[in-house]
């Protein structure tokens, strides 16, 4: 493991120098490995490796590649990570979101095209009057992940679009023994909305993290 370690760091180093680009083609294997001083099957392993975390794209009867290295493509493997939580550690996800998601809010809210929030506000008048549980959950996620994307940070968006997987039970959950679950949600989400349309990023934070904690507040007193 020592050897394909090092393997590794020889590759990434050859990527951050810029020696390799991202969209650039490996050398062959056989001068690779010569060149960097390695065994073939070191390299190899270390070529396995960086595939899994989408570094590097083996493309058969082609060559390897470097990935475009976008922060979506890279934190793939965080979202694979995240699928294992335990239900005893989602309140967890709801902390970590409850710092992420009011930041990329009140950015959003800067940062937000008229038309992405033109788009938001579509998002919202699109549920109809007596939603199902699953509507309402599915109109939940897309409007978060429109604000993160709205928030101008590629990473900020990645990172609470994997966490917000663990967090898609507890809603549907409360959804289903919640009453007024479902119109606390769609208010929230029109007072979020009305921040950002009216360009108000501090008051966007503030609803946002009402919002999330709201939630998990909920999530505390039913576990």
């Amino acid at each position: 493991m020592a050897v394909t370690d090092t393997a590794i760091d020889r590759i990434k180093d050859m990527i951050l120098n810029g020696e390799l680009a991202p969209g650039a083609r490996l050398p062959k294997e056989a001068d690779l490995a010569e060149r960097l001083g390695l065994s073939r099957n070191s390299l190899r392993e270390a070529v396995r490796a960086l595939a899994l975390i989408n570094v590097l794209d083996v493309r058969q009867g082609d060559g390897t590649y470097v990935t475009s290295l976008e922060p979506r493509l890279l934190l793939d493997a965080l979202s694979f990570v995240v699928d294992f939580h335990r239900d005893d550690t989602v309140l967890q996800f709801f902390e970590v979101r409850r710092i992420l998601e009011p930041a990329a809010t009140a950015k959003a809210a800067v940062n937000m095209t008229d038309a992405g929030i033109e788009e938001l506000r579509k998002i919202l008048d699109s549920l109809p009057e007596n939603p199902t549980v699953e509507q309402l959950v599915a109109n939940d996620l897309e409007f978060h992940q429109r604000i993160a994307e709205g928030s101008g940070n590629a990473v900020l968006c990645s990172l609470i679009e994997s966490l917000s997987g663990p967090t898609t039970r507890a809603r549907i959950w409360r959804g289903l023994t919640q009453s007024n679950a479902p119109s606390k949600t769609l208010d929230q989400h029109y007072a979020i909305y009305g921040a950002i349309a009216a360009r108000q990023p501090e008051v966007a934070h503030s609803w946002a993290t009402v919002h999330i904690a709201d939630v998990e507040s909920w999530l505390r007193q039913a576990l």
